[in-house]
């Protein structure tokens, strides 16, 4: 059972002012010592760099606000897989998710970070935000009724499966491979020749260990903190796509919070980043050698066979979304500056 927490939406919207001075939640009874809750759901597992990171924000946070509200971390699906965050964010019943590849679905034009090898490392991704995200990403999804406060990681993934090692594209025949529900993850497998099939992150484990599904692909940091190596035979480090993630707000409850806690959140949100990348690489190195010495095996893959495979799916993405090409373009533009 979650925590008794101090809501400054639905009902408590007649409150907003009052708690915007006092922090307290006088117009529902509640006491004055009572603490504003500020829910952060997520998908990651303990352990994992969704889990790691949000708990340093939250603790960040909180003692910044010494007491006067807190910031409270789900994670591992609590309060719903990513689907179901976003819509808790629209109907305020959350005050913080953090959505990462299923952003695509919402939004066609954060497919781009959909396209196979298009991110080639974290300095790149780091132009990427700054020149594209910001200016052209964010105002999107603010439209569609999501804010996004800062933008930190997912990683890039990789394919674990029961049936062999994967090293070209043809190794992917008729691999029933689950996705998250992100639009375009789906095309993309779908090329490469797999059998995508779109699930939460939370019915992974039990649709490979009963056999629904043959595979999987995700970040070592998911792979490892929620033991899927201990139901996959073999991990292959395709490292095909980048996936960026986003502490995201609701565009409508977002200025219901207190301006002060607002502007704590916002700022350490922002100012966290370079932990989730110095914790991501540590992590990125660190779980590869204990995946290694693990029963799963690991291999790593033809990334010019990926790569040249990839070619189709960046002409449809550019043929449907609006402004396709001019994304891949600015984004691919961005490698040398």
């Amino acid at each position: 059972m979650r925590p008794r927490r101090q809501t400054v939406h639905g009902a408590g919207r007649a409150c907003a002012a009052a708690l915007a001075t006092l922090l307290a939640a006088a117009c529902t009874g509640a006491g004055p010592d009572d603490k504003l809750e500020i829910s952060f759901g997520h998908v990651g597992a303990p352990g994992s760099l969704f889990a790691l990171t949000a708990e340093e924000f939250a603790a960040r946070v909180n003692a910044r606000l010494e007491g006067r509200a807190e910031v409270v971390v789900y994670g591992s699906s609590q309060l719903g897989g990513d689907e179901v965050l976003l819509q808790k964010l629209k109907l305020g019943t959350v005050e913080l998710a953090l959505p990462s590849s299923i952003m695509s679905s919402r939004i066609p034009e954060f497919g781009i970070f959909e396209m196979p090898y298009i991110v080639s490392d974290r300095g790149h991704m780091s132009r990427i935000e700054e020149a594209v995200v910001w200016p052209q990403l964010a105002p999107l999804a603010e439209a569609r009724g999501f804010r996004i406060l800062a933008v930190w990681e997912n990683g890039f993934r990789h394919v674990t499966n029961n049936l062999r090692p994967i090293r070209v594209p043809a190794d992917l025949d008729g691999l029933k491979l689950r996705t998250p529900r992100g639009t375009w993850r789906v095309k993309v497998f779908q090329h490469f020749g797999a059998n995508p099939v779109p699930m939460a992150f939370s019915e992974v484990l039990l649709a490979l260990r009963t056999g629904n599904v043959d595979g999987q692909e995700n970040p070592l940091a998911q792979i490892h903190a929620s033991k899927l190596n201990e139901v996959q035979g073999f991990l292959s480090m395709t490292e095909h796509v980048y996936t960026p993630a986003y502490v995201t707000a609701s565009s409508e409850h977002w200025n219901e919070l207190p301006e002060e806690v607002r502007t704590v959140i916002e700022e350490e949100a922002r100012a966290l980043q370079e932990f989730v990348y110095e914790t991501a690489k540590r992590l990125d190195r660190e779980l590869l050698v204990a995946l290694s010495d693990t029963d799963i095996q690991v291999n790593w893959v033809d990334r010019n066979a990926f790569q040249r495979e990839s070619q189709p799916v960046y002409a449809e993405f550019a043929g449907e979304v609006p402004g396709g090409q001019e994304l891949i373009d600015r984004v691919l533009g961005l490698l040398q500056e």
